[in-house]
C-alpha cells in the first residue's frame, strides 16, 4: 500500500515536472519574437490607470541608474550577480518599477525604458556610474555613463542585465520591457548626457561603448529586446544653445557612431528620435521653415520625417541589409493659454499621429507629456493641465486628451476632423506607406 502510494506520488511529481517544463518552454517561446502592437499610440506614463484608459500601446518610462544601483549591500536591497560579481539594487526603486511595468505589460503595452544617470547626492554612486569627465556645472545634472573604468563598466552592465533579467516576461510573469533607450538626446550631451566639454569624436567613442555594453548585457537575458540611440531634432546644425563642444548635429554624429560601432563588429542598435517642432512653444510644425525636404535640412521634425527613414536606409547605416527601426520616444506640443492654443495643440497631435501612422519603419509615437510639469521652462505639453502650485499634479483634461484617446480607434477620423481646417488640409495622409 505504501509502495503504491509512493509510486503514485512519484508519477504525479513527474507529470508536474513535465507540465512545468512545458509551461516554461512555452513562456520562452512566447517571448522569443519581438511583439507587435495594434497601433503606434504611446505616452510617457505618469498615471498608469489613466494611460490604460487612454488605450496606449506604447509606454516610455525613465530609469535613473543612480537611484537603482547601490554601492554597498544594506537593508532594503535586491542582490543580483552579473559576470561573477554581486551587485545591490534599491528595493523601493525596484518595487516602484514592478508596480508600473507589470500592469502596463499585462495590458499589452510595449514598454521602452529610458536609461539615465543623474548626479547623486552620494559621491560613491557618482564615482562609479557617472563619466569621470562629468561637469557638475551642467544645467540638468544628467551625466554620461561611466564606460571608462572597469568598475563603472561592471556596474553599468549589471544594471542593464538586472533590468533585462527581471523584465523579460519570464522572471515576473507578464512584466516585460522590449526597448532600452541608452541616454537622452546625446547629440546635445552638455544638457542631457554630460561628460564635460568634448569633441564629437571623443563623445561618440564613449557612447559607442555604452551601446555595445548595453547590447551585451541585455541580450543574454532577452535576445529580442532592442537597444536604441537617443537623438534630438537638430539634424545638420547643432543646438545653438551650446557650442560645438557641447552639442552636435545629429546626422554627422550618427554617421560617426555607426562607423565606430561597425569597426569593432556591428550590432543591432536602433534610433529613438525626438522630432519636436522647430520652436518648442509653437505646435504648428507644418509651418516649420527649418525642416526642409532635402538631405541638408537643418532640422527633422514631424514635417519631414521621411528624411530620417531615407537616411537610415543607406547601406552604411543598415544592419544585415535591413534598416534600423525607429521609435519617436519623446516629443510633444505646447498649448498656449486659451481655446485657440488648446485647439492648435490637439490639431498638431492629430496631424502628427496621421503622419507617423503612414510611415513604415517608425514603430511608435510616444507623446511627452502626460501632465504639464512646472520645471519645463513654461512649456505646457500635457494632455492634462497641472494643478496650480504643484509640480505635475493633474487638474483638467485638455482638448488633446480626447483626441489622443480616439487615436487608433474606430472613432479616430471623426475626432480628428476638426484639425483638417487648422492644418490646412482636405484629407489625411494614407494610413500605410510601404517604404
Amino acid at each position: 500500500m505504501h509502495m503504491r502510494c509512493d509510486r503514485t506520488l512519484s508519477a504525479t511529481l513527474q507529470i508536474c515536472k513535465v507540465a512545468l517544463l512545458f509551461l516554461a518552454l512555452n513562456s520562452v517561446a512566447e517571448n522569443s519574437v519581438y511583439p507587435a502592437a495594434l497601433n503606434k499610440k504611446g505616452l510617457q506614463v505618469q498615471m498608469v490607470d489613466d494611460a490604460l484608459a487612454l488605450g496606449i500601446q506604447h509606454a516610455g518610462l525613465n530609469v535613473n541608474l543612480s537611484a537603482l544601483w547601490q554601492p554597498v549591500s544594506m537593508e532594503g536591497i535586491v542582490l543580483f550577480t552579473n559576470l561573477g560579481k554581486v551587485h545591490s539594487f534599491s528595493l523601493p526603486v525596484v518595487q516602484h518599477m514592478d508596480a508600473t511595468i507589470k500592469p502596463l505589460s499585462e495590458h499589452g503595452v510595449l514598454i521602452s525604458l529610458i536609461i539615465l544617470a543623474y548626479e547623486s547626492s552620494d559621491p560613491a554612486v557618482n564615482r562609479v556610474l557617472l563619466h569621470p569627465k562629468y561637469d557638475r556645472t551642467c544645467p540638468n545634472h544628467l551625466g554620461a555613463f561611466n564606460t571608462v573604468t572597469e568598475e563603472g563598466q561592471q556596474a553599468y552592465q549589471a544594471c542593464l542585465a538586472f533590468l533585462a533579467s527581471r523584465y523579460n516576461g519570464n522572471s515576473i510573469k507578464g512584466a516585460r520591457v522590449v526597448n532600452y533607450i541608452i541616454g537622452n538626446e546625446v547629440n546635445s550631451h552638455w544638457f542631457w548626457s554630460n561628460r564635460g566639454r568634448v569633441s564629437m569624436e571623443d563623445f561618440a567613442g564613449d557612447y559607442a561603448m555604452a551601446i555595445r555594453l548595453a547590447q551585451e548585457a541585455i541580450v543574454q537575458h532577452d535576445p529580442v529586446a532592442r537597444v536604441f540611440v537617443s537623438l534630438e531634432h537638430h539634424w545638420n546644425i547643432h543646438y545653438p544653445g551650446g557650442d560645438e563642444q557641447q552639442t552636435f548635429a545629429a546626422r554627422p554624429f550618427l554617421q560617426l557612431l555607426a562607423r565606430l560601432i561597425r569597426d569593432k563588429g556591428d550590432i543591432p542598435w536602433h534610433v529613438a528620435f525626438h522630432p519636436y517642432p522647430e520652436n518648442l512653444f509653437e505646435p504648428r510644425f507644418w509651418d516649420d521653415t527649418s525642416a526642409t525636404n532635402n538631405k541638408d535640412t537643418p532640422r527633422i521634425t514631424f514635417k519631414n520625417l521621411e528624411l530620417l527613414l531615407d537616411f537610415l536606409s543607406q547601406p552604411e547605416m543598415t544592419y544585415q541589409g535591413k534598416s534600423r527601426r525607429v521609435i519617436l520616444s519623446e516629443q510633444g506640443f505646447h498649448a498656449k493659454p486659451g481655446l485657440e492654443g488648446e485647439l492648435n495643440q490637439a490639431a498638431a497631435y492629430a496631424f502628427a499621429y496621421k503622419r507617423v501612422a503612414s510611415l513604415d519603419g517608425i514603430d511608435s509615437f510616444i507623446l511627452h507629456r502626460h501632465v504639464d510639469h512646472s520645471q519645463e521652462g513654461g512649456l505646457n505639453l500635457g494632455l492634462w493641465e497641472r494643478k496650480e502650485g504643484s509640480i505635475s499634479q493633474p487638474s483638467r483634461q485638455r482638448k488633446a486628451y480626447e483626441v489622443f484617446k480616439a487615436a487608433g480607434t474606430p472613432g479616430e477620423d471623426e475626432a480628428f476632423r476638426f484639425a483638417l481646417t487648422i492644418v490646412g488640409r482636405t484629407n489625411w495622409p494614407p494610413a500605410a506607406m510601404t517604404r
